[in-house]
């Protein structure tokens, strides 16, 4: 999207969009990528409250503790720091402390980063530095530690590793996207010259469009899940008619471009994207490339379903959603047919439809440039993801052979096992509470350096429940954070993944709550439910769990409270 479209967004009404306050500090000229920011914020329903500092008055914002960036408390914070500034600093120094440029670039953001910590709690937002080649070396400067260019491959090295300990800052690949761009729409010399701006005035939408993507991700708006044709999609051609040996997969030809593709994919599914098949073709024949083709990269296990069959795509889409139990907005659908792609979009609206090229050899590259999977966590337990969906759809198939729930439920050997936060579990619960929509309570989000000061603290008591069975372990599914007051204890969060609805879990965690506040001498457990567009599945929960409303609070009281009868026993 280009610049001026951009600024046709700026006359549309944003008034029903979630208001989100970010503030752009910047080296440079900062007003087209303001612009691009808040123009791109309505393709996401978002309404930037915007702070712009004046031009290249970081240090001075942040250093001064009455500065208005912090009286204006963003919850977002974009720190635009440029190469062209770094690059001015580092041809003053002399050849020897040329080697040391990194770490004491470094050693700076660092303190700026501690200072900004110090006064807010917002998440950071900072792009890597431009990998700028001055060509006084030539090529050799690859190998010369005085060089510029590796002294900046070095910096954003060493800002990457720095970043994995800071839980609220969020690096974007800058050189990636000047890369993709290309020079030319890159950098505009003019514009440097004369106003100071380090870009092309279309490269600032670029930019702006990871910000979004970032901000979309820590707010929970992430696709969970790829669903992808077969024929023309994964592979080239149409194995009912082509047979496996003349379809178009593996190193040569065009066959090239969907292994690629294959990899991608199974990328994806590696860390955490739950992988699945929808595809009008006989079962077994659409199976067989999977089986015995020795070229083809993914494999049966790597899909959490596998529906191939005459049924339309629309119906499939609507059964595979009742075993995720996750919404069409965390769907994406690849087809290559354009027929399909309407009727899916038709049926699904809130469903990511890409509109793929019609040469093969484009998929790829326009996929990835589309970002749609970005996310602003990972767990170990994602690379589990896809098993535990393989074994949701066991579950499924299971109840279909009992006469009662109650039957059904008993016969899953459910086990849960209830502890304290701690520095193994610390990430996932930061992320159910990023990633979960629809049964989170208050839906408030927390960063991992949230959740270890929660954690840490003696105000809240902060638990976290996982769920095994006969068929596999759930993993972590459930969290709970609860505020300690006078006599009662707060339900500040209650989190459940929606991969164990109905199993009875929410029952279980209030009994093991309820035995916790009498042992600790609270008499009520309190809450409240805060609506947002896809947390209705909770709406009725409290009411549903024994409490009764007073005002907009809930209360229970935990004398008398009467354990639920649960088929879950504790671990």
């Amino acid at each position: 999207m280009d610049f001026l479209t951009l600024r046709q967004n700026l006359t549309k009404d944003f008034s029903d969009f979630k208001r989100i306050k970010i503030a752009l500090l910047g080296d440079s000229s900062t007003q087209f990528l303001a612009q691009s920011l808040r123009g791109y914020a309505y393709e996401y329903q978002f309404a930037f409250e915007l702070f712009e500092s004046e031009y290249n008055q970081v240090e001075q914002e942040i250093s001064s503790p009455n500065s208005e960036l912090y009286h204006f408390s963003p919850v977002y914070l974009f720190l635009f720091l440029s190469t062209q500034k770094l690059q001015k600093d580092f041809y003053k120094k002399p050849g020897d402390e040329k080697t040391t440029f990194a770490e004491d670039t470094l050693k700076k953001i660092e303190h700026l980063l501690a200072l900004i910590n110090a006064k807010t709690n917002t998440k950071i937002l900072l792009p890597l530095f431009s990998e700028i080649n001055d060509y006084s070396f030539g090529n050799f400067a690859t190998k010369v530690e005085q060089s510029l260019i590796y002294q900046l491959k070095k910096l954003n090295f060493l800002l990457m590793e720095f970043a994995k300990k800071c839980p609220n800052l969020f690096l974007i690949d800058l050189p990636s996207l000047e890369r993709e761009t290309g020079d030319s729409l890159t950098r505009d010399k003019k514009l440097y010259i004369s106003g100071d701006f380090i870009y092309h005035i279309d490269f600032f939408p670029i930019i702006a469009k990871h910000v979004c993507d970032i901000i979309a991700a820590s707010l929970g708006k992430i696709k969970k899940c790829l669903i992808v044709d077969l024929d023309n999609t994964l592979w080239g051609g149409i194995i009912g008619e082509d047979g496996i040996e003349r379809i178009q997969i593996g190193g040569l030809g065009i066959g090239k471009a969907f292994t690629e593709l294959q990899q991608w994919i199974l990328e994806l599914k590696n860390r955490g994207i739950i992988l699945a098949v929808c595809s009008k073709n006989d079962e077994d024949t659409a199976k067989e490339p999977f089986q015995k083709h020795q070229e083809m990269v993914l494999r049966l296990d790597d899909f959490a379903l596998f529906l191939a069959n005459r049924n339309s795509k629309a119906e499939n889409i609507k059964y595979l959603k009742s075993v995720l139990n996750i919404g069409f907005d965390s769907m994406v659908f690849v087809d290559d047919s354009p027929f399909e792609r309407n009727l899916v979009k038709s049926h699904f609206p809130e469903i990511c439809v890409p509109e793929l090229p019609e040469d093969p050899v484009e998929y790829l590259t326009f996929l990835q440039k589309l970002n749609l999977f970005e996310t602003t966590s990972y767990s170990e337990e994602d690379q589990n993801r896809t098993k535990q969906y393989q074994q949701e759809s066991q579950r499924t198939a299971s109840q279909m052979t009992f006469s009662s729930e109650d039957e059904y439920l008993e016969s899953l050997e459910m086990k849960c096992n209830v502890k304290p936060f701690d520095s193994f579990t610390i990430p996932r619960i930061a992320q159910l509470t990023q990633r979960s929509n629809q049964f989170n309570l208050r839906t408030i989000r927390y960063s991992e350096s949230d959740i270890k000061s929660i954690t840490s603290s003696d105000e809240y008591i902060a638990l976290s429940f996982s769920l095994k069975d006969k068929f596999g372990d759930n993993g972590l599914i459930s969290a709970v954070i609860l505020k300690k007051e006078t006599e009662t204890l707060f339900l500040d969060t209650f989190i459940m993944s929606c991969r164990v609805l109905r199993r009875g879990v929410e029952f279980f965690i209030l009994n093991q709550l309820c035995k916790i506040a009498e042992e600790k001498g609270f008499a009520y457990i309190t809450g409240e439910y805060i609506q947002t567009s896809k947390n209705g599945l909770v709406k009725n929960l409290l009411a549903d769990l024994g409490f009764t409303q007073k005002n907009d609070i809930w209360q229970l009281a935990v004398g008398s409270y009467m354990p639920n009868k649960t088929f879950i026993s504790k671990d």
